[in-house]
């Protein structure tokens, strides 16, 4: 999940061959309480509550506990067990932002988190060349439900409120290549895979998918590698 420096920035876009149009989100970032999906179990409404650089105390606790909630099928695993270093990582970035939905007793059902990448360090770049000119990225780095609320919406609500007022141009994320329901969910929300990475020897093999955030860079024609 490292960001590398993958190509130079400015390059001129006309030589995509693929069109990726930007999905508008499917909510809009306010109100932050509204009605989870209809599910045929009964639960409580679900509270969006937004964070930024600055962290309430027991905030890193709190992703490390959905976390293990999330994960608690394979806490053995040496990937997932490296989790805290990529939470103090990514919520030391310049631009760190989460969203953390809570039910009607404070506890947390699950968060979405990223931060926007450097100019010229967006780690899509080796997947795509030329690099469009509208290049600013927003990288979404986890959308996590505990499994008691999955099935209902949550992982859609979370990553509608954490993209809702981005101004960059693009958002990128990565999935397990081996997970193809969660890499046709991220396709239905308008991502397209462009490339595949390892970011290190214990890391799975990554699907590099990227999507439009505005319409002026939609119509930009983004190549999809095989």
């Amino acid at each position: 999940m490292r960001a590398g420096r993958q190509g130079g920035c400015g390059a001129d876009s006309r030589q995509f061959t693929e069109l990726i149009v930007p999905v508008p989100l499917s909510r809009p970032l306010t109100p932050r309480v509204d009605q989870p999906r209809t599910h045929p179990r009964e639960h409580p409404l679900i509270e969006l509550q937004h964070y930024g650089e600055e962290h309430p105390e027991g905030f890193r606790d709190l992703l490390l506990d959905v976390h293990a909630d999330a994960y608690r099928d394979r806490l053995d695993d040496p990937f997932v067990q490296r989790f805290p270093w990529f939470v103090d990582h990514w919520t030391k970035l310049p631009g760190f932002s989460c969203v953390v939905g809570y039910d009607s007793e404070g506890e947390p059902v699950g968060y979405a988190y990223g931060a926007p990448l450097a100019e010229c360090f967006e780690w899509w770049r080796g997947h795509l060349e030329p690099a469009p000119q509208a290049s600013s990225t927003y990288a979404v780095s986890e959308i996590m439900v505990r499994p008691r609320w999955r099935g209902q919406g949550l992982s859609d609500r979370l990553h509608c409120a954490l993209l809702g007022q981005r101004g960059e141009d693009l958002a990128v994320l990565l999935v397990d290549t081996e997970h193809l329901k969660v890499r046709a969910l991220y396709e239905s929300w308008g991502y397209r895979k462009v490339g595949e990475q390892r970011s290190f020897k214990e890391a799975p093999l990554f699907a590099v998918m990227v999507r439009a955030l505005r319409e002026a860079t939609g119509r930009q024609h983004l190549r999809r590698s095989a």
